[in-house]
């Protein structure tokens, strides 16, 4: 069923969607790609090394929380969590905000790539490796000590039935009052419409060709999922882009979701 603030789907692309429960992933396959997750993304890295993911220039327009009245004399910390090779945090880094940030990644070859960018300072950025839906993950921050947390197009990659357990460990490590930001991919996003049978391993989750693995999110599903792990929704709301390429002559639309939530107590 579409969501409201979504799209409305063509008689097409409804037989398309229906058409991926014709050949599912198995369960042992299933099983698998979850054991090997990090090695998949360690793979990610070795092929694609910074050139696949743009620098996110545009994290400060929409989540003007990062910067305006916040960037002060006090220097709060940030913390992203999934932060890939750095292409969210180092134009952070160029702004100059007055942030001490911390970031973590699934795969060491991700983290190790981070901290060869030129802009690396280890006095001012910390990356490590973690699994941010382990019970250790938290052995890694102090609790309540984190200003503003980000969960920038990560939450996707992990098995739905971590969901939870990452949020709430997300949640322990913010202050009272500290902000997580979300963008993900949405319901009916492009990505979604365009895979084939075979690639669906349960509900609005699939297997990529590579073995990484993406969740496409409704507004409703990511409000009582923060919602449950103790945040109070800020804003909540489907973003419509739309990526082209001139050269390759491609012109098609993209479905994300955009949350801004408050650790409560």
């Amino acid at each position: 069923m579409d969501s409201p603030d979504t799209k409305t789907l063509t008689s097409l692309e409804r037989e398309h969607l229906k058409a991926q429960d014709s050949r599912l992933v198995s369960a042992h396959k299933a099983e698998q790609l979850e054991r090997q997750a990090q090695k998949h993304w360690d793979l990610f890295y070795k092929r694609n090394e910074t050139r696949f993911f743009r620098d996110r220039h545009w994290t400060t327009r929409e989540f003007a929380e990062l910067v305006g009245e916040h960037n002060g004399a006090q220097k709060r910390v940030l913390f992203e969590v999934g932060c890939g090779v750095g292409n969210f945090i180092y134009p952070l880094i160029e702004e100059q905000l007055n942030l001490h940030i911390l970031a973590c990644d699934l795969s060491p070859r991700a983290i190790e790539l981070l901290k060869n960018n030129p802009l690396y300072d280890a006095g001012r950025i910390r990356a490590f490796h973690c699994d941010i839906s382990s019970e250790q993950f938290v052995d890694h921050v102090e609790s309540s000590s984190v200003d503003v947390a980000t969960l920038i197009f990560v939450l996707s990659a992990i098995h739905p039935d971590k969901f939870a357990v990452t949020l709430q460990n997300i949640h322990k490590l913010l202050k009272p009052g500290g902000l997580l930001m979300f963008r993900d991919y949405g319901l009916y996003d492009m990505a979604q419409l365009r895979f084939k049978p075979g690639n669906k391993i349960a509900d609005n989750f699939y297997m990529r060709q590579d073995g990484t693995r993406t969740y496409f999110f409704s507004t409703q599903c990511v409000q009582e999922l923060l919602e449950r792990a103790g945040f109070k929704v800020l804003s909540n709301e489907y973003i419509h882009r739309r990526t082209i390429n001139r050269k390759e002559d491609v012109d098609v639309p993209r479905i994300f979701v955009q949350l801004k939530a408050q650790k409560i107590a």
